[in-house]
């Protein structure tokens, strides 16, 4: 069935409108955007699709194909509940905040984006259903409004303490190009991929979720650390500032990764530039040994994942992407030899551990609309 035909057999009718958003792999700069800092990431071809029809009074039915049956409530009465409605309730609460004007609507949502990995899928619902209301109700705002008010549905109503990175490429980012963000000004500059750049990105199988724990420690050390040196953020921080070294464990390593990640980024914009991949891929060792030894965000299982795509010869460099504590990593190779990488790499470490990797990119599946999954 398309998803129209689920739409209709679901509410009785057609859908008006239809919208979508990728999801993201973040090359490089994890940790940052919230410390007002260096962004690299990129689109992915999975996709999170919305139908909606307008209803005459204020009630909001919605449902998902990735959970069963069809939940509701009434706009103005949004109250978190710590389910995936949380972020339609997020969206219709913060467009009411900002005084635009909206109706009751029927929404289906459908997505390829794996949920736990690192790979922007709260964001891309998000953006999504924002691209789907903007058309169903005339709303006029262009899309990095569109990306502030989903990162405000997310950090302020769902309360994920996350940088506005991942709303930013979901309505911005396409496959083709890296989107090169400061976080602070929030200019963003597109950097073409070069051709024969290969990107791998593996789920791990380990899940991972912004809204809790030791995410919201990290940056809470981060902001800790900005207020021991008496800044705004650590982006204000020189990698050679000797005060780094005074700050007290874990500060001192939190701060360490967040100022040479940042330089990372911009070294990575540079290398990319000049196609200069196999300093890329340098770039992409140093900053997973920093994320897994100055943040401590890693994992075993991902740095098992890291290691195995490192040992394969046409790998260039490996990282954890995204947040951390689970999640997906990527691995940068030529593009040739993008579907040989992603097929040794995932054999071997099914045969470590008792996971269910997932292979995001190259996305061999995509004429059957699904992710590559080798235990399936």
């Amino acid at each position: 069935m398309t998803d129209s035909d689920v739409f209709a057999a679901l509410f009785g009718h057609s859908s008006d409108v239809c919208a979508s958003a990728p999801g993201r792999v973040n090359l490089i700069g994890d940790h940052t955007d919230y410390n007002g800092g260096y962004v690299l990431p990129t689109a992915l071809p999975q996709r999170t699709r919305v139908q909606l029809r307008r209803r005459a009074d204020r009630t909001v039915r919605a449902a998902s194909a990735q959970r069963p049956g069809v939940v509701g409530y009434e706009l103005g009465s949004e109250r978190k509940t710590g389910g995936w409605l949380d972020y339609v309730q997020g969206i219709t609460a913060v467009l009411a905040g900002e005084g635009r004007a909206l109706a009751g609507f029927e929404l289906h949502v459908d997505s390829d984006v794996p949920v736990g990995s690192g790979l922007s899928s709260s964001a891309a619902l998000e953006v999504a259903l924002l691209r789907g209301l903007r058309k169903l109700f005339s709303l006029a705002f262009d899309d990095d409004v569109l990306a502030a008010l989903a990162h405000r549905a997310e950090t302020e109503f769902v309360g994920a303490p996350v940088g506005i990175m991942d709303q930013l490429v979901c309505s911005r980012g396409d496959e083709g190009s890296a989107l090169f963000i400061d976080t602070r000004s929030l200019v963003v500059e597109s950097i073409a991929l070069p051709q024969d750049l290969g990107l791998v990105v593996i789920d791990s199988g380990v899940a991972h979720d912004h809204s809790t724990g030791n995410y919201r420690t990290r940056r809470a050390e981060c902001e800790q650390a900005a207020g021991l040196l008496g800044v705004a953020q650590l982006r204000d921080v020189e990698p050679d500032d000797p005060r780094i070294d005074g700050l007290p464990e874990p500060l001192a390593r939190r701060t360490r990764h967040v100022v040479h990640e940042n330089q990372r980024v911009l070294a990575a914009v540079r290398a990319l530039t000049a196609g200069e991949l196999p300093a890329l891929g340098r770039l992409f060792d140093e900053s997973h040994r920093s994320m897994r030894d100055d943040f401590e965000v890693s994992l075993p299982a991902i740095d098992l994942l890291v290691a195995l795509a490192r040992r394969h010869p046409e790998v260039l460099g490996a990282r954890l992407t995204g947040g951390g504590f689970g999640g997906a990593v990527v691995i940068l190779t030529w593009q040739a030899h993008t579907a040989a990488v992603a097929l040794d790499v995932v054999a071997a470490y099914s045969g470590i551990l008792p996971r269910e990797p997932m292979v995001i990119l190259p996305w061999l599946h995509a004429q059957q609309n699904q992710p590559m999954n080798l235990e399936s």
